[in-house]
């Protein structure tokens, strides 16, 4: 899932953070193909109409021969091609910066070959549909279902407060949303009554796999915004935690470093980092947090040994 922030949206790798290795035959998974191909004849017809686009171009140019991903991203989020040309009129800015972007694509499919490898020995179960990166219409990072994971490079490319280097940026946010394809939860709108503290799990369960397979977190400007609140943002989420209520930290847009946005992705990697820490069989570990729902989150929070009052006294 794709936050209205990193999806507008969306620790280094230690040692403490090694999974249990797996037998070789466990990591016989096929990586999935990474397609970028979209962008390409996106920005075919963009440069022969100098930047503004007709809706029959994008139409014929783009839309119509794209790939699989890119049509479920035409229903899901573009719409048309007659929107899609509205958009691009609408704010030609963000259609010209994403070129910058475009360049970088050929050295994130390069990097997330390992990425891929890595989860396959975590979670020797993981599947592995495909990965799009598409120019889409400016409303949404990317969708992630079962069926794979598709990226807005147009508004991916302008989220500068995530990691300032694209192909970091990228790579860390496709880990990110590959382990959603991965968690039973993630494929399903969060039930009636959904507490903050489940739907944190899944996003900071997401952060933190992520983290074990590319190096690094999707929200890493978070470890600075948080750097001295810490103590009074943890202890706020723990009162709120079993609450319904995710206006105030989840999907509530990157903020600033004085008031940061989706803080729950935060505080819920640095919960289901103490349950990875604390547990002896990381495997068994990567599988419960894989499996967070609503009905057993409140019993992960207990098992991880997480309290707001420990890194309080550290602060």
């Amino acid at each position: 899932m794709l936050s209205a922030a990193t999806g507008l949206l969306l620790a280094m790798l230690g040692s403490a953070h090694q999974a249990t290795p797996v037998p070789a035959a466990a990591t016989a998974s096929p990586l999935p193909a990474v397609r970028i191909d979209d962008v390409t004849r996106f920005y075919a017809v963009y440069d022969r109409a100098h930047g503004k686009p007709t809706a029959d171009a994008l139409q014929v140019g783009y839309l119509d021969p794209g790939s699989t991903g890119l049509q479920q991203f035409v229903t899901a989020r573009i719409g048309s091609a007659q929107k899609l040309a509205m958009a691009i009129t609408k704010s030609p800015q963000d259609y010209a910066g994403a070129r910058r972007c475009v360049q970088a694509l050929p050295a994130v499919r390069e990097r997330l070959g390992p990425v891929f490898t890595r989860l396959a020995e975590l979670d020797p179960d993981a599947k592995f549909p495909p990965v799009t990166i598409v120019v889409g219409r400016n409303n949404t990072g990317g969708t992630t279902t079962a069926a794979g994971v598709t990226i807005g490079l147009e508004v991916i490319c302008r989220a500068d407060w995530l990691d300032p280097d694209v192909v970091e940026r990228l790579v860390h946010l496709i880990a990110h949303e590959y382990v959603h394809v991965q968690q039973p939860a993630a494929q399903a709108e969060p039930p009636t009554k959904a507490t903050l503290l489940f739907q944190s799990l899944v996003e900071g369960g997401a952060e933190f796999i992520g983290e074990l397979t590319s190096g690094e977190v999707t929200n890493s400007h978070l470890k600075r915004w948080t750097r001295d609140g810490r103590c009074a943002i943890e202890s706020r989420f723990q009162a709120q935690a079993t609450g319904t209520d995710t206006s105030g930290w989840l999907y509530n847009g990157p903020g600033t470093p004085e008031q940061p946005g989706d803080l729950g992705y935060w505080v819920g990697y640095r919960i289901v980092r103490a349950y990875y820490d604390q547990a002896s069989d990381k495997q068994h570990a990567i599988q419960a947090i894989l499996r967070v729902d609503n009905a057993n989150a409140a019993d992960f929070l207990r098992r991880s040994g997480w309290r707001a009052e420990n890194d309080c006294r550290s602060a």
